[in-house]
């Protein structure tokens, strides 16, 4: 059934102001509003009124509300999206004499950004839109299909999350994703960091914006420097890199906690527990002390580095840079090896377990043997054959919940299930636990396409944060 009435707004600011559109639309006793960045798909949400004239009275009041904001009536599609910035690099063939040890490759079929490596499996992201995730050997296990490109992935503790060019951040953690976070349509992101359900970001025009677990803005700066690819955040500073170095802020935005210029512009950021690492285009990793933002250590490469990682607590150090190698430091700054990733820069990078994995300008996943032994047989030469992964006949394939029916529904709750309710809160949907055991006064993060008022859930397991708010682990059915 077509809506009764629909209203497109608009609020296209000039420069790098807001760019984005609001929806509503009315169709009995259900009042639909979406809204996104303009060009893009956008975000759903539908609530039911008890009858019609309450439907239509909801629907004035939000778009008296935009129109108060200065958004003003539109046609769909005659204002062209705003563009959104992809990194642009350059990938030239490697200078090194020898090749690395590449035990196995996977070819996402587009450039790839993200890459995350936990206990179980790898994960890696790419400008289609595209997650993969793999075990350790190259077997590949799964594919989400997210709505745009894929900037970064990073995780929380055990939850996985996806930034993605549609101005939204999706949680990976179960097989059926959801947005977690919808960032402003007026920031055009760079990087992103999830500490503690705080969601930091870091954009092109130099900015840093953090958003708490309710998705909702808390605090911005305008930052020192522009194109911040760098962000990381702990318990202690949030720490953002760009153009003129390294700046740390304190966790509450109570102001700045110190500033130290780098080598270049920071293309990439890493962090142990005492300190940050800097990638820079002027062909140096720096490390910076979190107490003070000293530099202890640079570790020179011969090209801009567009990837930094470590080994645990820092006694190895890793890059890549923009011409196809990768590099091996100790501690102290010694080059110990430079060799050819064999197919483009690596543009992320992570270490574990005696390998280090690699995402690259070709869209690759590369598995490297970064052990002693293979490493100095490949200085001599000798490397084993690199293994290309192939995808699955049948690979399970998530994608994203856009609404209230993308989640199935229980006429009961199992026993020993945990129950949370979706409830009105001074103008806003919160959720809060009902089973027992639980702090009933906590907010429970939940994705809001699927907030309901009065309606009931049944979550696999929660987890308490340390901000007094609980985190959902596992899928999420609807009660009827």
């Amino acid at each position: 059934m077509s809506a009764e009435s629909t209203t497109y707004l608009e609020l296209s600011q000039e420069g790098a102001g807001a760019h984005k559109f609001y929806e509503v639309s009315v169709d009995g006793l259900a009042v639909t509003v979406r809204y996104g960045r303009i060009g893009a798909g956008g975000q759903t949400q539908t609530s039911t009124f008890a009858s019609a004239a309450k439907a239509r009275s909801a629907a004035a009041k939000k778009i008296g509300e935009k129109v108060r904001k200065g958004y003003a009536p539109a046609v769909p599609g005659q204002r062209a999206p705003r563009t959104v910035s992809r990194r642009q690099v350059t990938s030239t063939p490697s200078t090194a004499r020898a090749v690395a040890p590449v035990l196995w490759r996977f070819r996402t079929g587009s450039s790839a950004f993200g890459i995350h490596v936990d206990d179980e499996r790898c994960w890696v992201g790419n400008q289609a839109g595209d997650v993969y995730t793999l075990d350790h050997e190259g077997g590949v296990l799964a594919r989400f299909t997210l709505p745009d490109g894929v900037k970064c992935l990073v995780a929380d503790d055990f939850w996985i999350y996806a930034g993605c060019d549609d101005g939204k951040v999706y949680d990976l953690s179960s097989k059926l994703p959801f947005a977690a976070y919808d960032i402003a349509a007026d920031v055009d992101i760079f990087w992103l960091d999830i500490h503690e359900g705080v969601l930091n970001v870091s954009d092109r025009a130099g900015r840093l914006t953090v958003i708490d677990h309710e998705d909702e803005h808390q605090w911005a700066r305008g930052g020192r420097g522009e194109h911040a690819w760098m962000v990381r955040a702990d318990d202690r500073a949030v720490y953002h890199g760009h153009h003129r170095g390294v700046t740390a802020y304190a966790p509450d935005g109570g102001g700045e906690l110190w500033h130290t210029p780098t080598r270049g512009g920071v293309l990439f950021g890493w962090q142990e527990d005492d300190a940050v690492y800097a990638g820079t285009a002027h062909r140096v990793v720096q490390r910076l002390a979190k107490d003070s933002g000293a530099i202890e250590a640079t570790y020179a490469c011969d090209s801009a580095v567009y990837a930094c990682a470590t080994s645990p607590g820092g006694r190895f150090v890793f890059a890549g840079d923009a011409s196809s190698s990768v590099y091996c430091f100790d501690r102290d700054g010694t080059r110990l090896w430079k060799l050819g990733t064999g197919g483009g820069s690596a543009l992320s990078m992570q270490y574990r377990d005696g390998r280090l994995y690699l995402v690259t300008t070709d869209g690759s996943l590369v598995c490297v043997d970064a052990s002693e032994t293979a490493v100095s047989a490949a200085q001599q030469g000798t490397v084993p054959p690199a293994r290309d992964v192939k995808l699955a006949a049948a690979l399970p394939t998530y994608a994203p919940a856009t609404g209230s029916a993308a989640v199935a529904t229980l006429p009961r709750a199992p026993a020993g299930a945990i129950v949370v309710e979706c409830v009105q809160d001074g103008g806003r949907l919160r959720v809060h636990v009902v089973s027992g055991g639980y702090d009933a006064s906590w907010n429970v993060q939940f994705p809001r396409a699927i907030r309901e008022p009065g309606v009931r859930y049944v979550v696999d397991a929660l987890h308490p944060a340390a901000g007094g708010f609980y985190r959902v682990r596992g899928d999420i059915r609807r009660l009827l």
